[in-house]
């Protein structure tokens, strides 16, 4: 935990329409009150984000959420009491007050209690939700340190600097619907383990649209080509380029090798997945060659980040 003085300091500059970096326990977040649109724009600024991309509202009371929505919905509180604090994030219909910015013109908007102890005490200190997507440049790699924030934006206003996130990939996004849920992005969080409590039940009425963050194809990509083993043709020898190992089996011939779990453990393969993708960035590999896993419980989630990686160097 940070000193709490710095937390005041942060909470000062949220409370003053600033922007501020902090860590979650996913990745770290480009804060500001998200009751206030000037604020908020300078998010979409500095990230270079499109305005049509919607950002999710941060909380760190189940107080908040009655001003925040239209409709009273006790599923969002049961799900609250089983998954919040935590990397779940709950699209519902938004009240009046919350500023269209926010949400991209949308009717809805995405609300999210992070599981971080410096989160939970920057948004009760500033006493205002705070909207805050991943504290880099729209559509490339998300940040799981304060360096990867710095890299990407040096001049923002503040940073938090708490260390290394433990989840590593964004939380889940889900939607209600009268009928119950469906996955607007995949997370930690799995749809079987929220099937528990709510139905799923996919209205596909989400397709070609942009209701939440990371629905876009291309999204978290490095500025080295990034290909799928066994998905992607490779055009540059293997000798000179970097392999994300999710197996034990690793090739050596590669010219740089980081392995993302000791034990096959696609929990701490997520946690260190983006931190491995800025690794090789920077290093003298041409391009990065990732093993895929299989596509069950937090694996589609890997998979949905390393193919939205990978899609623009397929499609330029």
């Amino acid at each position: 935990m940070v000193n709490e003085s710095i937390i005041v300091t942060a909470a000062e500059y949220i409370l003053q329409g600033k922007v501020v970096a902090f860590p979650t326990e996913t990745v770290y977040g480009l804060g500001a009150n998200a009751l206030n649109p000037l604020a908020v724009a300078k998010i979409f600024e500095i990230k270079q984000r499109p305005s049509f991309d919607p950002l999710i509202v941060h909380i760190s009371s189940l107080e908040s959420i009655e001003k925040l929505i239209q409709y009273p919905d006790k599923r969002i509180y049961q799900l609250a009491e089983k998954f919040w604090p935590g990397p779940l994030t709950i699209v519902t219909y938004k009240s009046s007050l919350v500023p269209d910015i926010v949400t991209a013109g949308l009717n809805t908007v995405g609300l999210r209690m992070p599981a971080n102890p410096i989160a939970l005490k920057l948004i009760e200190l500033a006493g205002v939700p705070i909207a805050a997507p991943s504290a880099n440049k729209f559509g490339l790699i998300s940040p799981t340190t304060a360096q990867h924030v710095k890299k990407q934006l040096p001049n923002i206003d503040y940073i938090i600097d708490g260390g290394k996130t433990n989840i590593g990939i964004e939380s889940t996004i889900i939607m209600l619907n009268d009928d119950g849920f469906e996955i607007l992005r995949h997370g930690a969080i799995t749809t079987d383990e929220i099937e528990k409590f709510i139905p799923y039940h996919s209205t596909h009425n989400t397709e070609n649209k942009i209701l939440s963050s990371g629905m876009m194809k291309s999204h978290y990509s490095p500025n080295k080509p990034l290909y799928i083993l066994g998905i992607h043709t490779i055009p540059y020898p293997t000798e000179e380029c970097g392999l994300l190992a999710f197996s034990q089996s690793s090739n050596h011939a590669y010219k740089k090798v980081i392995q993302l779990s000791q034990n096959n453990d696609l929990k701490e393969c997520a946690a260190n997945l983006f931190a491995a993708i800025h690794e090789m960035e920077e290093s003298d590999v041409r391009c990065i060659v990732a093993e895929p896993v299989v596509e069950k419980g937090i694996g589609i989630a890997i998979m949905d980040r390393l193919k939205k990686a990978a899609y623009r160097f397929q499609n330029s």
